[in-house]
């Protein structure tokens, strides 16, 4: 099985705010943006998708949409479990604008701080690990690829569960908007591979 997962193309959002599980809009067309993956895409060799997961916040839903029509009958699959985390009150703050102290809570406990409100990172984890463990249970072809547009917090934790690295070590790795990420199976071990990063 291949898991391909794009994250969605730049916001409307300044730069320095939280925008976690709030719905931004888009900075361009989400048609130009899906252009520019799936060109990419093809260079990449990535293969075509027996079916599309996506967040069902705008900024990808949008663009999942546009890869579908790019594949005939394919229809996006909308599922929560890929949302962005939910910062709570820091959703739509600046970043520099928040209590210093509860930015430091956060960091001295970044597996169960909630000061926000919203998400802790242990319950962001537990949601999307449970995407990432039913894609066994709903895809009976382990030759199948499957592409997923979601948020770099996602792609983050999905990439953590599949190769056994530490979340907090893999939150340190950059991710550019539109980045692509594709993970591989090995049907004869069930190992997961890491085939490409941020391509």
């Amino acid at each position: 099985m291949d898991l391909v997962l794009i994250r969605h193309p730049a916001v409307a959002v300044e730069a320095g705010i939280c925008y976690g599980r709030s719905d931004v809009a888009l900075a361009a067309d989400a048609g130009a943006g899906a252009a520019s993956i799936v060109a990419r895409l093809k260079a990449l060799d990535v293969r075509a998708p027996a079916r599309i997961e996506t967040s069902p916040l705008t900024r990808c839903a949008s663009v999942a949409r546009v890869l579908a029509r790019e594949h005939g009958s394919l229809v996006p699959h909308e599922d929560a479990r890929l949302a962005e985390m939910d910062f709570g009150a820091w959703e739509m703050q600046r970043w520099a604008g928040i209590e210093r102290t509860q930015i430091d809570a956060w960091a001295a406990n970044f597996l169960h701080a909630r000061d926000h409100g919203g998400e802790s990172v242990a319950q962001f984890d537990a949601r999307v690990t449970a995407w990432f463990e039913s894609l066994d249970a709903n895809q009976a072809d382990v030759r199948a690829t499957i592409w997923a547009v979601a948020h770099a917090g996602v792609i983050r934790t999905v990439a953590a569960r599949a190769l056994g690295v530490p979340l907090e070590r893999c939150v340190r790795w950059p991710l550019e908007m539109a980045a692509i990420v594709v993970l591989r199976r090995e049907s004869s071990s069930g190992e997961w591979l890491l085939s490409r990063w941020n391509a």
